[in-house]
């Protein structure tokens, strides 16, 4: 009876009285806009829009095979995802009224053989609401409750007192044991790279998320920091069901010289049966081993993934990782927008340092309400 009784009630908040929302907030246009240092500097990094086999992508419809092309790439590279999970919900472990929202831990499956719990928060309000999921180490931090010194990572419950339904994930399990990401079918004898299961698990997340009452599926974002910052760029460009994604300092390209960009450990996409390598910068003594250094040797990099989201929109909430340097690599997914007929779907914004700051984040929230949702004039500015 205790859950039937946690179920009504979290059917009757998707429900309650509207709360009005202030519709005045805009989302900077100057995210959307290149330095001239940078205007039509593509950089080191191989067009998109030529096709593996180099004939040029010359329209749209070039463009869809194109984009299947590199979808199927680099699948095939990371290893293919095992079948989406479409047709479980959400069973609701327990309920807490916080403040002026309900908070839900909740669980589900997002592999095959594992189960994870995370934190559904619904702010009041009657009829369909947009929605994003959020992804760290644990699910704590992004709902402002990890008792850890964490600031300005409280994404979930920034965005549900926005007007947002949140649902904040995070890989409890593993980042306890220091070894952080989603390993299928086990971590002895992965045939994914972890970071594209963590995308997986995310896309897995899309579909219990869409079946919650009050969510609209088509508005559904997804945003991180830093390793959540990772987790979300590959979420969303693997997954096309994401109307927008932001991420935060990931380090949008592949670079050796930075240890924070490190693609290359076991955990993202240089997964290798144990023994690992020692955690840092590659080294002659300590090279990277797996899938990474063979992506690199042939000049692929993250920008054939970030194509992946046209005409969706994101934003890079850059700091010391993701300079204003980047974009050069940014400069190719305007392109493709361009190519497609849109503009204004490619956004940055940059601080110094790595860490988020409360300026920074206030640029994702308000990137979030400009896509997602709804306009005095009652049409989403969302994705054609």
């Amino acid at each position: 009876m205790k859950g039937f009784g946690i179920l009504v009630l979290f059917y009757f908040y998707c429900s309650s009285s509207l709360v009005a929302q202030d519709g005045g907030v805009l989302f900077p246009d100057s995210c959307f806009r290149v330095p001239e240092k940078y205007r039509n500097d593509y950089g080191k990094y191989r067009s998109p829009l030529l096709f593996y086999n180099g004939k040029k992508v010359s329209n749209s419809r070039d463009w869809q095979k194109r984009r299947k092309e590199i979808l199927e790439r680099w699948n095939k590279m990371m290893g293919q995802w095992p079948a989406l999970m479409t047709k479980q919900t959400l069973t609701i472990v327990d309920s807490t009224a916080r403040e002026d929202f309900m908070q839900y831990r909740v669980r589900f499956y997002w592999t095959p053989n594992e189960e994870t719990e995370g934190y559904l928060l619904i702010p009041p309000g009657s009829g369909k609401k947009p929605a994003v999921i959020t992804v760290f180490y644990e699910p704590e931090t992004a709902i402002g409750m990890s008792g850890t010194n964490r600031p300005n990572r409280d994404y979930a419950y920034q965005l549900v007192k926005r007007g947002f339904v949140t649902l904040s994930l995070g890989t409890s399990g593993t980042t306890k044991a220091q070894t952080y990401s989603i390993y299928y079918p086990d971590i002895n004898n992965a045939t994914v790279q972890p970071l594209s299961m963590l995308a997986y698990a995310a896309a897995n997340a899309w579909y219990v998320l869409s079946k919650v009452p009050c969510v609209d599926s088509s508005r559904i974002g997804i945003t991180g920091h830093s390793y959540g910052g990772k987790w979300a760029m590959f979420a969303s460009c693997l997954f096309d069901k994401f109307a927008c994604s932001a991420w935060s300092d990931p380090g949008i390209v592949f670079d050796n010289s930075r240890e924070n960009i490190n693609y290359w450990e076991p955990w993202y996409l240089g997964y290798h049966p144990k023994p690992w390598r020692k955690r840092g910068l590659i080294t002659k003594e300590n090279p990277a081993r797996g899938l990474y250094p063979a992506l690199t040797a042939v000049g692929y990099d993250l920008h054939e993934l970030h194509v992946l989201m046209a005409p969706r929109p994101f934003l890079v909430s850059g700091g010391a990782e993701d300079t204003p340097e980047r974009w050069k690599v940014l400069n190719h997914s305007i392109r493709v927008n361009t190519l497609l007929g849109y503009n204004n779907r490619v956004a940055m914004s940059n601080r110094a340092l790595h860490e988020p700051d409360k300026e920074s984040n206030e640029i994702i929230y308000r990137f979030f309400e400009h896509f997602l949702k709804a306009t005095s004039n009652g049409l989403a500015q969302r994705p054609e």
